[in-house]
């Protein structure tokens, strides 16, 4: 295996998460199948930093849950990241209980019940964490 290719959400509105996509995470769009399908319907894909994100046009998810994806930031973004969330109006979810030290995250839905997480620590640092507790 040579790693994660892309990750697809589907979507409700193609425009509106692609607002979400690009005002949270700095999206680059660099493909939209505009009306033509070659795939199960409408998509546009993005660029974050090398990862390929997939939004593709369909119902959205009928409930939320604690399935999510995370990116990492840095601890000096957490403020701003923050406000970028607030400023589209999105849905901020209360963070897990931690380990003192853990690191922060903040948890947010999107427009289409999909939870991200923003987190400001690496797995080494869980882990030691862990251990001396």
């Amino acid at each position: 295996m040579e790693g994660l290719s892309h990750m697809t959400f589907v979507v409700k509105d193609l425009e509106r998460a692609s607002l979400f996509f690009e005002r949270i995470f700095d999206a680059e769009e660099v493909y939209s199948s505009e009306d033509d399908t070659y795939s199960l319907s409408r998509e546009k894909f993005f660029l974050i930093g090398d990862l390929w994100i997939a939004i593709m046009e369909g119902n959205s998810l009928p409930s939320r849950t604690y399935n999510h994806i995370a990116f990492k930031i840095d601890e000096a973004e957490y403020d701003g990241y923050l406000e970028r969330i607030v400023k589209l109006g999105l849905e901020i979810k209360a963070g897990r209980p931690r380990v003192v030290g853990e690191a922060n995250s903040i948890y947010f839905y999107d427009f289409d019940n999909h939870l991200f997480e923003l987190h400001t620590g690496t797995l080494e640092e869980r882990l030691l964490k862990y251990k001396e507790k």
